[in-house]
């Protein structure tokens, strides 16, 4: 149940988003995503007493970028937000792998265990697949309408990101402890 009330909590300020921007334009539809992302920090922390870092760094730039968007009347800065995200999130996983700490570890270390050399990789496909993201997001908004990009988030983005992330599954399994092995063993061991 947990994990379709944080799908819902990501999604749903995506879909309020995009219904308004069809009904109403780019500016209605920023004002509500703006909104609708404070309102999904604010449920996240009153169920689950804690808001992730990811969604909290994304919503600040939703706030930031959407403000800039809405005072400016310019939808440039909106349209620029997902790439400038995803290349911070890159930057913080390939700078965290340069000082050799993949950063996912902390992150994601209750859910998954994996052996170094597994965090390792899986933090630099995240890391690369941020900076793929970064670069269809500057393909698609510059080269098709606002509307088409608005789709585009909803309906190409978010199935790229799930299928990457089921494509991980092989990595998950090969690099996970060996059974009698706890996390720290098998990562002094690799």
């Amino acid at each position: 149940m947990n994990a379709f009330v944080k799908l819902a909590l990501d999604l749903g300020p995506l879909i309020v988003f995009f219904v308004v921007n069809s009904l109403h334009g780019i500016f209605p539809a920023t004002a509500a995503f703006m909104a609708a992302i404070g309102a999904s920090l604010a449920v996240s922390w009153v169920i689950f007493r804690e808001v992730a870092p990811m969604p909290m760094i994304t919503a600040v730039f939703v706030l930031i970028f959407g403000g800039l968007t809405l005072y400016l009347d310019n939808e440039l800065f909106i349209k620029l937000k997902p790439t400038i995200v995803n290349l911070l999130f890159a930057a913080i996983l390939f700078g965290g792998l340069a000082v050799r700490r993949p950063l996912l570890q902390p992150l994601l270390n209750s859910v998954i265990q994996l052996e170094a050399r597994g965090w390792r990789l899986l933090t630099l496909r995240w890391a690369l697949f941020f900076v793929f993201l970064a670069l269809v997001n500057e393909i698609v908004w510059r080269n098709f309408s606002t509307d088409f990009w608005v789709s585009f988030k909803l309906f190409g983005i978010m199935p790229m990101t799930a299928i990457f992330g089921m494509a991980q599954v092989g990595l998950l399994k090969r690099y996970a402890p060996v059974a009698g092995d706890s996390p720290q063993q098998a990562d002094i061991q690799s």
